[in-house]
């Protein structure tokens, strides 16, 4: 599609989205441009989408909800610096080389991978999984509860909830009840911090209402679900081919990673980019308040940037756009990498074996104007026997209790009682 369209209209064409007549970007030099936004020409404030301002755009569209959040993604200016400031102080400590925090978030990374590997594998040394449905897609929203410092009891149903907003039939209550949980959880930690991520955003900027951070917070479900992208796409790249699993065993994972994030980026097109003036454009003229979306996947295939890369090789080079550039670039590129990386390498650990159920041409993707994710990723296995699980604590005695943090991290055992887990194991062949 990008190659039709590049031939047509250049590197900016006109597309429409469910319906809805907007441009799309996908030169290398045009969406890097619109990103780092220098003269602030561009905004994300669906308040300058003329059509939507001017009542032209269907009320039941289904972007709106998403293009009308009103946290610091789809802001500009000082209160989009103000909110992204706290975003960064927050995961500071989260992703500081050799920090104490970042040790405790890798164990309970370490953790959760064998909890997820325990659930595939059930004891048993052979079989089939799903490392999509089961591992990767799991793992971010695990990984959220240690970042939010929430109980285990409510990270359960904080979990499922944003499973269920992310893909599941009963999305709009899953929105409410994820919502009402944020809120209560940010009110809670702005009279009774801990260490964790809204307590740090609090503790950066005072002024924060819980509502605010609630709604900052809710971002995490965007978050999640582009990291599980990612590590979905890592693993298909890690099984799908021996050669770069030979150079991940010799230490080249975050390589692997870079190189997927370069050429099956798991975020294929970011949300609008409106004109605030006319400005030229590729061929185009586009007229202030227009919309325009950014295709990351598109500018990576642009000639004038791929015809430079080295594709035999895993090291590649870090100038593509996966993590965005300018005043909205991810600002957990480590986090989301750290977890991406620990993920494969402890994947590729724990089995001897891990080769493609179905052909990879084969698999099924999901349908997204945004995210480039599978549906499903699945693999026959064979346990490495020599590979030992991460060791867990026993019941807690008053000599042997995990810390606090350790222990409201959500890293709880795979019980056969858990709501989460009982679903994950239902999600085995046949069942």
């Amino acid at each position: 599609m990008h190659e039709r369209l590049r031939a047509a209209y250049g590197p900016v064409a006109p597309i429409e989205l469910h319906g809805v007549p907007v441009w799309f970007a996908f030169g290398y030099d045009e969406v890097r441009y619109i990103m780092q936004n220098p003269d602030e020409l561009w905004s994300k404030h669906v308040g300058n989408w003329r059509a939507f301002a001017e009542g032209r755009i269907p009320a039941d569209w289904p972007l709106i909800p998403l293009l009308s959040a009103d946290n610091s993604g789809f802001h500009d200016g000082d209160r989009h610096r103000r909110l992204r400031g706290a975003w960064i102080a927050g995961l500071l400590e989260f992703q500081e080389p050799g920090g104490e925090h970042t040790q405790k978030l890798e164990r309970a990374i370490m953790r959760h991978c064998d909890d997820l590997i325990g659930v595939m594998t059930e004891g048993m040394p052979t079989g089939w999984a799903d490392l999509a449905a089961q591992y990767g897609r799991p793992l971010p929203l695990l990984v959220a509860n240690h970042l939010l410092g929430v109980t285990i009891e409510a990270g359960e149903e904080m979990v499922m909830d944003q499973w269920r907003l992310l893909d599941g039939p009963d999305a709009a209550g899953a929105y409410q009840r994820l919502n009402a949980a944020l809120l209560e959880l940010a009110t809670l930690k702005r009279h009774q911090p801990g260490h964790d991520l809204p307590s740090a955003m609090f503790a950066a900027d005072p002024a924060l209402t819980p509502e605010e951070v609630a709604r900052e917070l809710f971002m995490l479900s965007g978050f999640l679900d582009f990291t599980g992208s990612l590590i979905c796409n890592v693993l298909l790249e890690a099984v799908g081919n021996p050669d770069l699993r030979t150079s991940v065993s010799s230490g080249q994972i975050e390589e692997l990673v870079n190189r997927v994030a370069l050429l099956n980026p798991a975020l294929a097109n970011l949300t609008f980019r409106y004109a605030r003036a006319s400005v030229k454009l590729g061929r185009f003229t586009i007229a202030a308040g227009d919309p325009v979306m950014l295709s990351i996947s598109g500018a990576h295939a642009d000639p004038l940037f791929a015809s430079a890369l080295n594709r035999n090789t895993v090291r590649s080079t870090r100038a593509h756009l996966a993590w965005g550039a300018g005043p909205h670039r991810c600002p957990s590129q480590r986090l989301a990498t750290q977890m991406c990386t620990i993920a494969v390498r402890r994947l590729l650990d724990r089995f001897s074996v891990l080769t493609p159920a179905t052909p990879l041409n084969q698999l099924p993707w999901r349908p997204s104007p945004f995210i480039r994710a599978l549906r499903s990723l699945p693999v026959r296995f064979e346990v490495n026997p020599n590979a030992v699980p991460v060791s867990r604590p026993g019941p807690a005695t008053a000599a042997q209790e995990p810390p606090p943090e350790e222990t409201n991290a959500g890293g709880w055992r795979p019980s056969s009682r858990s709501g989460f887990w009982t679903f994950l194991r239902k999600l085995r062949r046949g069942q």
